[in-house]
């Protein structure tokens, strides 16, 4: 039996320097062991699937102490079950439901004379009628006297293509939606007498989406321009066999995915940037000498007569011109002049990113999650009882922050904000008996700034839960289906989950979105002008607003 680990507990009288730093040492030493023993027992879960047998059984911790104060009164009766709470009266659950046909079905006896009809006791079946139906259009052609040939033209709906806008629509729900593979779906529907080829199942899923393409990048341009905030997050992917990445800007209105082969800070400005191009302005030269770009190089960027250029080779040339020949000037002058872009795409000046501490997110106005950073202390290996207590401890008082936080963002006030700043500073300068707790503290105050932005903005989001939901799904179709193989299949499948997530957060059914865009009856808005819609409404009403419009 392994002997249990645990760093030895020194009274205060005793702690002298060296003992302190001794103990961090011994401490940073401990929890790379218990590291290292966490692994190995992983590690033996996994051969033992392996070898078909059994992993170690993880038992539940004893609530014995909390049943030990639930003690019922000694002359009361023993309650077993929860009384059921009274509310409003139930709906009937098919009231609401359009009915097709009706069908009157009369008792199997015999209806003695002279009684008297009562009515009917309605009972409602809902079925799903799933068959094929195949129309053969007859194009009439007539010659006209002169010689020429007149020909009836198809339906919109059905131009172009030897199967139905909900045929079209099916397809396209089951794979981006119900994330059903091309191999299945094409089974499932020879089953059901619709013959269809692999290439043809490929066709309906890729090719003639220009449309759906242009609205999803309508997307990104509105949320930008308009939204007080985004947040972001990123997540590996593989196509055509090598490791990639997709990248996740959105908030409550809208979401938008990318896939490309890196995650620097390069390409999440070139994806803000959507394309418009590098840009030699007052901002650009200003992140530059934030990033320490020596003053020679930022004398001839800014004395050199052009300062707009359309795309990367043509920049890439011009810092060739000026002699930047080492990678690290290099990407941050192109940083610099994609962030000097962004003003002329139109991306809002006030825009705030939340993020989880990612490097390649610090740009702009830049919050941090607190999630993520509450998660940090979670993970600590605590290497005795005192550390384990002081690990609770801290834990409290930052979920007791970040409720008080949360209340602030509906009642935000000068006072409390002078308040709540005082109270980070207590929480993450506080002395324990962990020395890595205590480094990770600092570090996390380091941070106090983008932790805090929640104060000079109430309306932006104190987490980035919004953005790891939205592109869960996107893990889980991967999970499922593998990697991309072509350009246009990458392309799709950002597209359609961009517009899908878009749908469910704009109320808007996925499936009478496809519908409608695939029949063409554009019932459906443009999903980028209602998004416009609704920020204009939410910029109205947000805490921000409605205190410039007290102030004034």
């Amino acid at each position: 039996m392994r002997r249990k680990l645990a760093a030895p507990y020194i009274p205060k009288t005793e702690r002298t320097p060296a003992v302190l730093k001794l103990l961090a040492w011994g401490e940073q030493l401990l929890e790379i062991i218990l590291r290292h023993r966490e692994q190995e027992l992983h590690l033996k879960d996994e051969v033992a699937v392996l070898k078909g047998e059994k992993k170690r059984p993880k038992f539940k911790p004893s609530r014995m102490h909390e049943e030990a104060g639930k003690v019922s009164a000694p002359d009361g009766p023993r309650q077993t079950k929860l009384a059921r709470r009274r509310g409003k009266p139930s709906k009937s659950k098919t009231a609401q439901l359009k009915i097709d046909c009706d069908e009157i079905i009369q008792p199997v006896e015999r209806v003695p004379r002279g009684s008297r009809f009562k009515g009917y006791r309605d009972f409602v079946v809902q079925d799903l009628v799933v068959s094929s139906r195949n129309t053969r259009y007859r194009l009439a052609r007539w010659q006209t006297p002169d010689g020429q040939t007149l020909t009836g033209q198809l339906h919109k709906a059905v131009a172009g293509g030897h199967f139905g806008a909900t045929l079209v629509s099916y397809v396209l729900y089951q794979h981006h939606h119900c994330h059903v593979t091309q191999p299945l779906l094409r089974e499932q529907l020879r089953e059901w007498g619709i013959e269809i080829s692999s290439g043809q199942m490929n066709a309906l899923l890729q090719e003639g989406k220009e449309r759906f393409h242009a609205e999803k990048d309508g997307l990104l341009s509105t949320g930008l321009a308009l939204s007080a905030y985004v947040t972001v997050d990123d997540t590996g992917t593989r196509h055509q066999g090598n490791n990639g990445y997709v990248t996740h800007i959105g908030n409550e209105h809208f979401a938008w995915f990318k896939s490309t082969c890196s995650k620097s800070r390069i390409n999440f400005l070139e994806l803000l940037s959507a394309g418009h191009g590098y840009q030699i302005n007052e901002e650009a030269l200003a992140y530059m000498k934030k990033q320490e770009l020596s003053q020679a190089f930022l004398d001839a960027l800014r004395e050199h007569g052009r300062t707009s250029f359309a795309d990367q080779r043509e920049w890439q040339l011009h810092l060739d011109s000026l002699g930047m020949g080492i990678d690290r000037l290099r990407n941050i002058a192109t940083e610099g002049a994609l962030l000097g872009s962004l003003k002329r795409c139109g991306v809002a000046q006030d825009l705030a990113i939340v993020s989880d501490d990612a490097g390649q997110f610090n740009v702009l106005i830049h919050g941090l999650c607190w999630i993520h950073a509450e998660r940090l202390v979670h993970k600590l290996l605590p290497l005795n009882d005192q550390h384990r207590e002081d690990i609770a401890r801290v834990r409290s008082d930052i979920w007791s922050l970040y409720a008080e936080l949360k209340d602030y963002k509906r009642h935000p006030t000068i006072k409390r904000k002078h308040e709540l700043q005082k109270r980070f500073d207590a929480v993450f300068i506080q002395k324990t008996r962990y020395a890595t707790l205590d480094r990770l503290l600092r570090r996390i105050h380091l941070n106090k700034s983008e932790l805090l932005l929640v104060l000079e903005r109430p309306e932006i989001p104190l987490h980035t839960n919004g953005s790891e939901r939205d592109i869960r799904d996107h893990v889980k179709k991967q999970k499922i289906s593998g990697g991309t193989r072509s350009e246009l299949g990458r392309q799709c499948r950002d597209t359609f989950s961009s517009l899908k997530k878009t749908c469910r957060k704009l109320g808007i059914s996925f499936w009478a979105y496809l519908t409608d865009r695939i029949s063409r009856s554009d019932n459906v808005p443009l999903l980028p002008h209602l998004i416009e819609q609704r920020l204009v409404r939410s910029a109205l009403t947000s805490p921000s607003a409605r205190s410039r419009s007290q102030k004034t």
